[in-house]
């Protein structure tokens, strides 16, 4: 087989510059919607889990047992049924774009709380004590004391969960939203051509990669194995 008509052949089918330079602003559109659910998702879904986790440090029994299984449930649920569950399910179905956002959101929220909650039952008691001997509130020892050494060990875990979950905005094509790969799917059916899809991988590296590396700056900053400035 000649080496040059591979090629040939791989550069008409993934990098036709007539099919790009046609698609490339509804993958760009695609990008902002893409970006604009990813936003949504990690800041309800981990003010959610941390909400949840310090629901739980109340002790209340009958609390902690619904927040457990309504917790396991988001887990254990794929998000894709999620997702399908609350567009097609509820009486007065949200848009594609909320139903995304609520289904991942919800997934987010679910492990966001597990690995808030590791990390405040991480915190010895003797800390927990010794803060409310000295007369600290619940409130105070766990905004004062507690938090500060939990987030530090979240952080690693919570980047890389909030990641993996976000790029799950691909789930939107299901429900008829045009993100990034919805819009990619989308040309590549109406130019009979699989370049919008390696244009659309492209844009998920352009927002993922920079957001990568920010949570490995963060973690080597603010994470259990960051140097005190005087080190």
């Amino acid at each position: 087989m000649n080496i040059r008509g591979s090629w040939d052949r791989f550069a008409d089918a993934f990098l036709n510059g007539r099919v790009l330079a046609k698609y490339w602003p509804d993958i760009l559109a695609g990008l902002g919607v893409t970006i604009e659910l990813a936003v949504l998702i990690v800041i309800t879904g981990i003010a959610a889990g941390l909400a949840l986790a310090l629901l739980r440090c109340l002790g209340w029994r009958g609390l902690n047992w619904v927040i457990v299984q309504v917790v396991d449930l988001f887990r254990a649920l794929p998000p894709l049924v999620i997702l399908v569950l609350i567009y097609f399910g509820l009486p007065r179905a949200p848009s594609g774009f909320v139903s995304t956002w609520i289904s991942l959101a919800l997934v987010l929220a679910a492990f966001a709380e597990e690995i808030f909650w590791a990390g405040i039952v991480s915190v010895p008691k003797g800390q927990w004590e010794a803060a409310r001997s000295t007369g600290l509130r619940l409130g105070q020892t766990l905004r004062l004391v507690v938090l500060p050494q939990a987030l530090r060990v979240t952080i690693p875990p919570l980047t890389n969960r909030a990641i993996a979950i976000t790029k799950g905005t691909a789930l939107g094509s299901v429900v008829a939203v045009s993100e990034v790969l919805g819009a990619a799917s989308s040309a590549m059916s109406n130019s009979y051509n699989a370049s919008p899809l390696l244009l659309g991988a492209g844009a998920y590296l352009v927002l993922f990669v920079p957001v990568v590396v920010l949570g490995r700056f963060v973690e080597r900053r603010l994470g259990p194995t960051a140097k005190p400035n005087h080190v």
